[in-house]
């Protein structure tokens, strides 16, 4: 027998009399889908004797498969003859699935060097998931995708890895999770084909992020499908908490430019999302200014937003001399630590209050506007890109660009998610919108624009869902800052 005792497990059959060779995991796939799927009530008493006839399960089958089912807080055993069904905790498959993802990362990195060229049989997995999506079988589905992932983690040769994995019973929590991602199956299934090809090309950390992505986005399927109240009322306070953890990524309120009179909002598709902006005291009196968009939404994109975040703030805070080469320093962060399809768009500036003079790169971001009204009439100033979105290649070079403000003039930047709002005809709000309401509110303060451009997205869509998250930040120039123009001069 394989002195790997895991692998043992998945690969054994249950020598059931009467039942021929039935391959090991299908009376178990069946019994956690059904457990967790509420077959079974919480409270209900299962006599052990029966589920096995049930199940097809032999007596070590029946026990291993129970003892997992106790250690996921799914049954407690009475004696041993029958076992007490518990409410199955969703918390604890989220905080698994979680530890999971990090886990496969970690795997993916490492099992490229042992795969490359050599990925036949995850191929012939990902056919066999295809297979039984088509043909409906739950319980075919989940043993081949547990295969496909445990020959990664085998690969990997990480022993501290296979562990966690046994301990945090991670097979059995895959097969539980199928019944309640039937609608994304086959987004599922077809998910697994990158990151089989990553493998065999021998590209260790694109397969590693992909891998913590499929298990994300499971994870994200799993709390979509979630309708029991209780656990939806759990999982929205582990969401608030999230929120605020993300919350304290922005700005404080009570942070003030000089002579800036400012106002932000930031309006999430989800509970959490990718959007973000920032505002940073730098040195000689300079202020950073920071609004981005990482494309997708919700944790993923919420996850790399934190981390361009993290990257921008350690960048911007040290000493540096051109913002282009700055820029550029966290585009190469950004690229290192993202999957190869995602970017982000990233508007970030430093002002300086006694020039009242704006020095910024546009990396890939839609251009801010500058509104300034002179004998009645408003024009309308873009801050164009000036280079692409961060994250597509590290090699990318970024310009820098100036604009010099006068007192009055009101800068507002913002993200896609107002400009690509919808109506019920799927018509976009548009750029031409947005900039024709602006004229009508050059006078007004940033957070009476702020509300006139929510109110007048919110007409256009007429009911419509958000579709994407919604940032804006409105500043406008006062008067006040010449003195500290003159004193910042040299004497003499």
């Amino acid at each position: 027998m394989n002195t790997d005792y895991a692998e043992s497990r998945m690969q054994e059959t249950d020598e059931i009399a009467g039942v021929i060779g039935q391959p090991k995991g299908r009376g178990r796939a069946r019994l956690a889908r059904e457990l967790f799927s509420g077959v079974y009530r919480p409270g209900q008493v299962l006599k052990l004797r029966d589920i096995g006839e049930r199940y097809e399960l032999g007596e070590d089958a029946l026990r291993n498969a129970f003892a997992d089912l106790e250690s996921l807080g799914v049954v407690k055993l009475v004696g041993t003859g029958s076992a007490t069904v518990l409410s199955a905790s969703l918390k604890e498959m989220m905080e698994a699935y979680e530890i999971r993802a990090g886990l496969e990362e970690i795997a993916g990195r490492t099992a490229a060097a042992f795969l490359e060229g050599n990925t036949g049989e995850l191929q012939g997995e990902v056919d066999a998931m295809l297979a039984a999506v088509r043909s409906d079988d739950l319980d075919a589905y989940a043993e081949h995708d547990i295969k496909f992932h445990r020959i990664i983690l085998e690969a990997s040769q990480n022993g501290f890895l296979r562990r966690v994995w046994d301990t945090l019973a991670i097979d059995l929590r895959m097969r539980a999770a199928i019944p309640k991602v039937t609608r994304d199956l086959l987004d599922s299934a077809e998910s697994h084909r990158p990151i089989a090809k990553a493998l065999e090309e021998g590209r260790g950390r694109e397969a590693g992020l992909l891998l913590r992505n499929h298990v994300e986005t499971i994870l994200e399927y799993l709390k979509r499908s979630e309708s029991d109240s209780r656990v939806q009322g759990a999982f929205r306070r582990d969401l608030e908490a999230a929120k605020e953890v993300q919350q304290a990524f922005f700005p404080e309120r009570t942070m003030s430019i000089p002579c800036v009179s400012c106002e932000t909002l930031y309006q999430p598709a989800r509970g959490i999302g990718g959007d973000y902006y920032d505002l940073l005291a730098l040195q000689k009196g300079r202020w950073g200014i920071a609004i981005g968009d990482v494309s997708g939404k919700g944790i993923g994109a919420a996850l790399i937003m934190a981390s361009l975040q993290a990257s921008l703030k350690f960048q911007a805070l040290q000493p540096h001399l051109k913002l282009s080469t700055l820029i550029g320093d966290v585009n190469r962060l950004v690229y290192g630590s993202s999957p190869t399809n995602i970017f982000a768009t990233l508007f970030y500036a430093e002002y300086e209050p006694a020039k009242r003079l704006l020095n910024y790169v546009n990396a890939g971001h839609n251009p801010p506007l500058v509104l300034r009204t002179k004998n009645g009439s408003c024009e309308i100033f873009q801050l164009p890109t000036t280079g692409i979105p961060l994250g597509i290649s590290a090699d990318s070079q970024f310009g820098s660009a100036t604009f010099q403000f006068e007192i009055d003039d009101v800068l507002v930047a913002y993200t896609d998610g107002i400009t690509e709002a919808e109506d019920r005809q799927h018509e976009l709000w548009g750029q031409q919108s947005l900039e024709a309401l602006l004229r009508s509110c050059s006078r007004k303060s940033p957070k009476e624009i702020i509300n006139a451009i929510l109110e007048q997205v919110s007409t256009f869509a007429n009911g419509q869902p958000q579709r994407d998250d919604i940032t804006l930040l409105v500043m406008r120039v006062e008067a006040g800052c010449e003195d500290l123009a003159v004193s910042a001069r040299p004497n003499g």
